[in-house]
This record gives C-alpha cells, structure tokens and sequence, in this order.
C-alpha cells in the first residue's frame, strides 16, 4: 500500500485531558471531532480508560452518534469496558494494554500471554459487528497469537522507534518492518500508532502494509497553536509526501 492509501485515525483524547483538567463541559471532543472529520480525517480514536481520566463514557456515546466516519474505540480487555463497547457498537475497537499509574499506553498488549482472556473478547466484538485490533510489539510470538485470535487487524507500538535516535532507532525500525511482514503473511492488516509526529513520520512510512495511522497528542499539541484543521491537513499532507498549504 502506498502512502497516498493509509489513512490517517485521530486520537482526541487530549482535548478531553484539557477539559477535564479543569472539569468545565470545554474544549469539547466532540466538536473536535467533527473538525477533524471535516480536515479528511478518516477516522476519530479515543481511549475510554478505567480511571476515565480524560475521555469520558457519555464522549463515547455522542461521538458515535455523531460521527459519519469510523470511531474507533481503545479499550483495555476488562468486562466493564466490553460492555460498554457492545452497547455502543463503535466501527472498530482496538485493545490495548492498560496501567493506572502509566501517563500514556506502554508497550503492547500481551496476547501470547493472555490467550484466555483477549480470545473470547475478541470473539464477542467481532460476532457484534466490530472490527478488532490488537495493540502489539512488533514481536513474532505475539503477532502469531493475534492472528490465532481471530482478530483481523494488528496496531503496531511504534513508541520506541519514536523515542529512540540513532543506532537504536534504526532496529526498532528494522523491528517495525519484520513485524509488518510477518503480520502480513500471516493475513493481518497492518495498523500503526504511538509517538508520531511530524518530524518522524518519514520513517514511519517506511513500514510496509499499512493500512491507518492513529495519531493523537502531536496533532491536538500542533492544534492549540494552529487549530485543529491545519493540524490534521499538515498529517495529511504529511502521509502524502506533500506540502500542507492550508492558512
């Protein structure tokens, strides 16, 4: 697939953490949402997390309602976030792995380790309409468990090719790459996500079989100081290998 074909999912879990960090009903996501969609976004993510620390039950509601494109739900593999997910019946749910005391998702979900619980979850989404992805390392044991799960879709962690440089940098790349292969012939779709922004998306683009990009906190951060539609129009631009001429 080639880049002009990925698409581009935005995560607006950062607006609700601006709204919630003074409890006020503002910035809404909603409203961002629908930004966003009208930008060419091709679909909305958000993270409803145990502690709902940011995005909040009733956001998950509205914006399904809402939205004419995809939202896609991220969702620790808990009973009480499942059936939130199967009364709402978002497009696509992805499972993630989930700590209280982490700022943001660490690592990938431990599918090979967790068969007993992520199998059936994953047949319960799917039997109700979803499509599901499971948020991996790009590790070959664990890829190998996603596709014995039935689930369609993999999202690999590119955290540590985000926060790495150099020598470092170049492996977890070359991890990436393998992964997305092996995810490929393995007959998953490839999804990517953590830490990209602008001035590491060319490498991410090197990872071949992608299918959509989920970015979040480098687009809301980029939109509080240009808006939230040059925001999304600069990623756009940025997955085409053109310049973003918006005002």
């Amino acid at each position: 697939m080639s880049s002009t074909d990925i698409r581009l999912g935005v995560n607006i879990d950062h607006v609700a953490t601006l709204r919630q960090a003074r409890g006020t009903v503002y910035p809404s996501p909603l409203d961002a949402a629908k930004l966003c969609e009208q930008s060419g976004a091709h679909g909305i993510t958000v993270h409803l997390r145990e502690d709902r620390r940011h995005i909040q039950d009733a956001d998950v509601f509205a914006l399904q309602e809402a939205l004419r494109i995809p939202l896609n739900l991220e969702m620790a593999c808990v009973p009480e976030i499942i059936d939130l997910a199967l009364t709402v019946r978002p497009a696509e749910v992805c499972m993630v792995p989930e700590r209280r005391e982490e700022l943001t998702t660490e690592g990938g979900l431990d599918v090979a380790g967790q068969r007993a619980a992520v199998f059936p979850a994953v047949q319960r989404l799917a039997s109700a309409g979803m499509v599901v992805s499971l948020f991996v390392e790009p590790d070959l044991r664990q890829l190998d468990a996603c596709a014995e799960s039935g689930a369609p879709y993999v999202e690999l962690h590119t955290g540590r090719y985000c926060e790495t440089q150099g020598d470092e940098q170049v492996h977890e790349l070359r991890r990436l790459i393998e992964g997305a292969h092996h995810a490929h012939t393995r007959g998953l779709k490839v999804n990517a996500g953590h830490g990209i922004h602008l001035g590491n998306i060319s490498g991410i683009l090197e990872i071949p079989h992608l299918d959509t990009l989920n970015i979040g906190h480098s687009i809301v951060a980029r939109a509080v100081l240009v808006g939230m539609e040059r925001a999304v129009k600069e990623m756009l631009a940025a997955l085409r290998g053109t310049a973003e001429n918006g005002s």
